[in-house]
């Protein structure tokens, strides 16, 4: 067989040869890929990493009383003098960032507490808090109504026994009640229902969540 013979079997023994597949890759380089897939992941932006600091931060802004120092100091894992400069720190980062809120000793412990500039409109918040509180004569004006609707204000009045129209008036204003029509009798006197704010205030998707009567009649356990 001539040289050049030889060279041109050697060249299509080299091309026919097989294409090794990834399951056929030699055990290094098979080793060497699995591991790059093992890598493990790099923590998530999302994820935190709690600190002293944090967790601190955390607990006051969580509790609706004050800590003492004591108190604070064995939720978080720390101790007085730790938990002091923890506070210093906190405080001074709400300050150059502009933060509404400060942690401020007060009845022998710490609480998380907003400035005093914000207390105009904090006033009106809690004020439509207070708006918002029925009294057991409301509440059982409201429950007729609700169970009861559209229902006129005489019958609401049978079923109390008393006059109804202020009560009704003051559900009306807290935005709980509406009028909703008229009867059709004599008169056509006005047909009384509940709001979507009814619906909100007390966390029910529709009328259709309202308890059963036979469950409000169940003694409790």
């Amino acid at each position: 067989m001539s040289k050049e013979q030889k060279a041109v079997v050697d060249n299509e023994s080299q091309a026919q040869e097989p294409i090794q597949k990834p399951d056929q890759l030699p055990a290094e380089q098979a080793d060497s890929d699995e591991a790059v897939e093992e890598r493990p992941q790099t923590m998530e932006p999302n994820d935190v990493e709690p600190t002293v600091e944090s967790v601190v931060e955390a607990v006051l802004f969580t509790s609706d009383e004050p800590l003492s120092t004591a108190r604070l100091a064995e939720i978080v894992g720390t101790n007085a003098k730790q938990l002091r400069r923890h506070i210093d720190d906190l405080n001074e980062k709400y300050k150059s960032q502009n933060n509404t809120f400060r942690i401020e000793q007060i009845a022998g412990g710490y609480q998380m507490l907003t400035l005093s500039v914000y207390s105009h409109w904090l006033k009106k918040l809690i004020r439509s808090r207070e708006d918002s509180k029925l009294s057991q004569p409301a509440l059982e004006t409201l429950a007729i109504i609700s169970y009861k609707q559209p229902i006129m204000r005489a019958d609401i009045e049978a079923i109390r026994g008393v006059a109804a129209g202020e009560m009704i008036r003051n559900l009306m204003h807290k935005g709980l009640v509406k009028i909703v029509g008229r009867a059709e009798v004599l008169g056509r006197p006005l047909l009384y229902g509940t709001t979507k704010r009814f619906l909100e205030v007390f966390g029910l998707n529709s009328l259709k969540d309202l308890p059963k009567v036979e469950e409000l009649k169940k003694p409790p356990e």
